[in-house]
C-alpha cells in the first residue's frame, strides 16, 4: 500500500473523528461569520503563568517582536509588489503555474496542479503543520497579552463548515475593549507576537531540518539536465538523414525530419542530432535554431542520475569532470545511472569535444537549477540540496520526514509574512493603524488611512485574480 493510500485513510479517520467531536460538543460551538468556533478555557492558566514568570525577558522581547513586525510588513509589501509585476509582465509564467493567486494551501495542491518544483503535500503534513504553527502563534498572542494585563476571555479552535468539517486554526480571544485601553506599544507587542512566534518556529525547525538532512541523506550521483547542444544557422544545414539540402529553411528542415527517433543533421563538417518534436517546439529564432551535438550520451539514450563511471563513484560535478579527464576520445567506459529505484548501466565510447580539444567527451549538460525571485531564493535556501547533486536517503521514511520539515519551515515563514499585511483581517492591519496613529496623533487620519490601505489591497487582490484569468486567453 503506497503512502497516498495511508494518507487518504488518515484523512477519512480524521473527518469522522472531527464530525463526532463537533456533534458531541455542539453546545460549546458558536457560529461567527463563516467560521464555527469551539470556545474553551484550556491553556489560559498556562499562558498567564508564563506571562508572569518571564516578565523581564518578555518585556525585552517586545521590542524584538515589534521590530520583527515592521521587517515582515516591509517584506510582504515588497513580495506583493513583485507578484503584481510578474502577473502584469509575464502572463506566460502565470499560465504555467496554473493555480490562482488567492488559493489556500490545501492537501495535495502541488500534486493536483502538477507543480513539480514543489515537493508533495499530504493531508498528514497539513494537519501536523497547522497544529505546530497555529498553537505557538496564538499562545504568543496570549502570553504577551498577559504580560500587558490584557484580559483573555477564551481559547479554542475554529472550523470551516463548508464541504467537510475541516480544522482551521487555534485562537486566543482577547477582551478588545480592554486591549484598546493599553498603550500603543503594548498593543503592537501583542499583535506582532504571533508572527514573531512563527519566525522562531521557522528558525527552530530549519535547524532541525539541517541536522536531519545531514544525517539522513548522502550524495550518490549527479543529475544532468539535458544533452549538450549548440546554436546553428539554419541556412548552414547541408544534410538531413543522409539527404542533401540546399538553401535550407526551417520549413524544409522540418519536412525532412522523421517523427520517430533522432534525425542526423549535418552543418558543414559538424554532426548534430534532433528529434522532430525538439525542432518543432523551439521553432525558428531569427534564422537560427538549437541542435544537439551528435554525442555519445544522446545516442546511447543516457538517462537518470550518473552514479558511477567505471569503478569511480560520482558524487559531485567536480569528481565527474576529473574522472572524464582520465580518458580520451575512443575510450570505452561503463556509466551507471539511477532512474527512480532502477539501476541502469551503459557501455559508451567517448567522443571528441565539438568545441575544444581535450579529454573524452560524453555530451551531457548541466544547467543552473537555482530559482529566481525572492520566494525562489527562500525555497532554495531551505532546501539545502546543492544544484545537480542526486541525494539518496539512508532509510525509507527519510524523504517523507524531510518534506514535512521543509513545508513546516516554508509555511511558518509564509504565515508570518502574510499575517503582517496591512489589511483589516490580519494582525498587520491593526499594527499598521497603530503605527499611523503614533505618527499623526489623529484617530481620524489613522482610520481613514487604514480603511484606504485595506480597500487598496483588496482591489489589488481582485486585480491579481483578473490578471490570472486573462493569462489563459
Amino acid at each position: 500500500m503506497n503512502l497516498a493510500v495511508y494518507d487518504f485513510i488518515l484523512l477519512g479517520i480524521f473527518i469522522i473523528f472531527l464530525a463526532v467531536f463537533l456533534y458531541r460538543k455542539r453546545k460549546n460551538i458558536q457560529k461567527q461569520g463563516l467560521l464555527l468556533l469551539y470556545r474553551t478555557t484550556w491553556g489560559i492558566k498556562l499562558i498567564k503563568n508564563v506571562g508572569k514568570k518571564y516578565k523581564k525577558l518578555l518585556t525585552k522581547l517586545s521590542y524584538v517582536s515589534i521590530g520583527m513586525g515592521y521587517l515582515l510588513m516591509v517584506g510582504i509589501l515588497y513580495l506583493f509588489g513583485k507578484i503584481i509585476y510578474i502577473y502584469i509582465a509575464y502572463p506566460q509564467v502565470v499560465r504555467a503555474i496554473k493555480i490562482p493567486p488567492i488559493m489556500p494551501l490545501i492537501p495535495y495542491l502541488p500534486q493536483v496542479f502538477k507543480l513539480d518544483f514543489l515537493p508533495p503535500f499530504y493531508f498528514t503534513y497539513w494537519i501536523i503543520i497547522i497544529a505546530i504553527i497555529a498553537i505557538p502563534h496564538e499562545f504568543a498572542h496570549g502570553i504577551f497579552a498577559s504580560l500587558n494585563k490584557v484580559r483573555i476571555k477564551k481559547t479554542g479552535f475554529g472550523f470551516f463548515p463548508f464541504f467537510l468539517p475541516i480544522f482551521l486554526a487555534a485562537f486566543v480571544e482577547l477582551d478588545e475593549k480592554n486591549m484598546e485601553k493599553k498603550s500603543k506599544f503594548s498593543q503592537m507587542a501583542v499583535l506582532s507576537a504571533g508572527t514573531f512566534a512563527n519566525v522562531i518556529t521557522a528558525i527552530f525547525f530549519f535547524i532541525i531540518m539541517w541536522f536531519f538532512f545531514s544525517l539522513s541523506f548522502a550524495p550518490t550521483g549527479i543529475i544532468f539536465n539535458d544533452y549538450s547542444y549548440g546554436v546553428v544557422e539554419i541556412a548552414g544545414i547541408t544534410m538531413i538523414n543522409g539527404l542533401p539540402i540546399t538553401n535550407a529553411t526551417y520549413e524544409k528542415v522540418s519536412n525532412l525530419t522523421n517523427d520517430e527517433g533522432l534525425n542526423k543533421i549535418q552543418v558543414g563538417n559538424r554532426s548534430y542530432v534532433a528529434t522532430k518534436e525538439f525542432l518543432d517546439t523551439q521553432g525558428e529564432i531569427y534564422n537560427y535554431t538549437f541542435l544537439y551535438y551528435d554525442s555519445p550520451a544522446i545516442n546511447a539514450g543516457l538517462e537518470g542520475a550518473i552514479t558511477n563511471i567505471n569503478d569511480a563513484k560520482i558524487t559531485s560535478l567536480e569528481i565527474f569532470q576529473n574522472e572524464l579527464s582520465k580518458y580520451s576520445a575512443g575510450d570505452k567506459v561503463s556509466v551507471k545511472t539511477i532512474v527512480g529505484e532502477e539501476i541502469k548501466e551503459y557501455e559508451i565510447e567517448l567522443g571528441e569535444n565539438p568545441n575544444e580539444e581535450g579529454p573524452g567527451y560524453l555530451g551531457v549538460g548541466f544547467m543552473d537549477t537555482r530559482r529566481s525571485g525572492v520566494m525562489g531564493k527562500i525555497i532554495d535556501f531551505i532546501s539545502f540540496k546543492k544544484s545537480n547533486i542526486y541525494y539518496k536517503s539512508i532509510f525509507e521514511a527519510a524523504w517523507f520526514i524531510y518534506h514535512l520539515l521543509w513545508w513546516l519551515v516554508l509555511i511558518s515563514f509564509s504565515v508570518a509574512l502574510i499575517n503582517m499585511l496591512p489589511v483589516g483581517i490580519f494582525d498587520g492591519g491593526r499594527f499598521f493603524y497603530l503605527s499611523i496613529l503614533a505618527l499623526t496623533k489623529s484617530k481620524v487620519k489613522a482610520e481613514k488611512t487604514f480603511k484606504f490601505v485595506t480597500k487598496f489591497f483588496l482591489f489589488l487582490l481582485l486585480l491579481l485574480m483578473v490578471l490570472w484569468a486573462m493569462s489563459f486567453f
